[in-house]
């Protein structure tokens, strides 16, 4: 059966992915009842008046993450709408539980303006004890994500920008190990400018500062152009020091690494054949990579990633994001930074004791995960 098959099987027979569960399991007897609910929780409730920072304490916000999309960039498949993000944020918040033991509540959203999202958002805010934002597409996903880190004292994560950026970056650390490269000294191509490309990007700059030339479906990004929205002319502030133009064929010839989070089938062979000695590429587009691991080593890559799980090294948001929440909840981190998820990147790699072509990113069901990103999340 093929996985189209399967998902629609198991989501018709289950109707949904994930229930409720009570963490007191033993049987609800007179005395419980009226501890849990009337007349006992109201001293609990006066309590938390009196001093809101026991709310954690005392609730399930202690574990309890808040998956929130507007349905606006759904996976691969563009904007399907509140009703179709739902099977995609019940999916993340079964992962978060398997993977990390956290409860979480998908919830979608049908308001789609920044100011719409970021008023929904913080109205709901105190029930949760983080805030993962999902599928919202770029531009606004940046603004959402910016304001509500600015006006909430909770960790918020949008996922798509940095599960993504983390899981990248923890590939490249090993990629460059086992070619011989130093990341800060690589020429990187980055093509496709939206949320986890402008993520990616940022987050390499912090790390290393290697030279990035950035491409969205028009070409090369750089200070000739004049059809750039915000997010992009931001990249110009740390990519294209040259402020060279040109194709995506002219961003990749002699570049070290080629990293995709655009559409299928844009790197040819010849494209790759251009590149510098032994090149990294990171084909991220889903379902289809923008070139396949069998044309990418035919034409000489050494090192081949891509975002499906039936390939080697799969640049998976679920190697990192449970981790670095899991890590947030425990150790009360009121907001995720860039060292954070640089620490994370690099605890990621390390778990990867012997690097080879096939295996540069640890598997999403290594066990050692978890506990090994959350620990260094401070």
């Amino acid at each position: 059966m093929n996985p189209n098959e399967l998902a629609v099987e198991l989501h018709k027979k289950y109707q949904g992915k994930i229930t409720i569960a009570l963490r007191d399991t033993d049987e609800l007897d007179r005395a419980k009842l009226s501890a849990y609910y009337s007349p006992g929780v109201g001293a609990i409730s006066k309590l938390i008046a009196e001093d809101h920072s026991k709310l954690s304490e005392y609730t399930w916000t202690n574990n309890l993450v808040a998956v929130i999309s507007d349905g606006s960039a759904v996976l691969g498949l563009g904007n399907l709408g509140p009703e179709g993000a739902m099977p995609v944020m019940e999916g993340k918040a079964l992962l978060f539980k398997h993977l990390a033991n956290i409860d979480s509540v998908p919830i979608v959203l049908n308001v789609h303006t920044a100011d719409e999202i970021v008023a929904t958002v913080k109205a709901m805010a105190l029930s949760f004890g983080a805030i993962n934002l999902e599928d919202i597409a770029a531009p606004i996903c940046f603004e959402v994500e910016e304001r509500l880190k600015a006006e909430l004292s909770i960790p918020i994560m949008h996922d798509d920008q940095h599960g993504t950026a983390t899981v990248t970056l923890a590939g490249l650390i090993n990629a460059c190990k086992l070619t011989g490269r130093k990341l800060s000294e690589c020429k990187i191509a980055i093509v496709g400018a939206g949320a986890a490309g402008v993520a990616v990007a940022k987050l390499l700059q912090e790390y290393a500062d290697p030279q990035i030339i950035a491409v969205d479906s028009k070409g090369i990004i750089g200070h000739d152009r004049t059809d750039l929205n915000e997010s992009k002319q931001l990249l110009l502030e740390f990519t294209n020091k040259d402020n060279v133009s040109g194709t995506l064929e002219d961003a990749v010839r002699d570049a070290d690494v080629f990293i995709g989070v655009s559409s299928a089938g844009l790197l040819t062979q010849d494209m790759v054949r251009s590149m510098a000695k032994d090149p990294i590429i990171f084909a991220l587009a889903n379902p289809d990579p923008e070139i396949t691991p069998e044309d990418a080593k035919a034409a000489g890559a050494a090192v081949i990633a891509t975002g499906r799980s039936d390939f080697p090294n799969q640049v998976n948001n679920a190697i990192a994001f449970p981790g670095i929440f899991r890590g947030a909840l425990d150790n009360k981190v009121n907001q995720i930074t860039d060292k954070h998820k640089i620490a994370a990147a690099e605890a990621i790699a390390s778990l990867v004791e012997n690097v080879t072509a096939d295996e540069i990113i640890p598997s999403v069901f290594n066990d050692q995960l978890v506990p090994t990103i959350s620990n260094v999340i401070r």
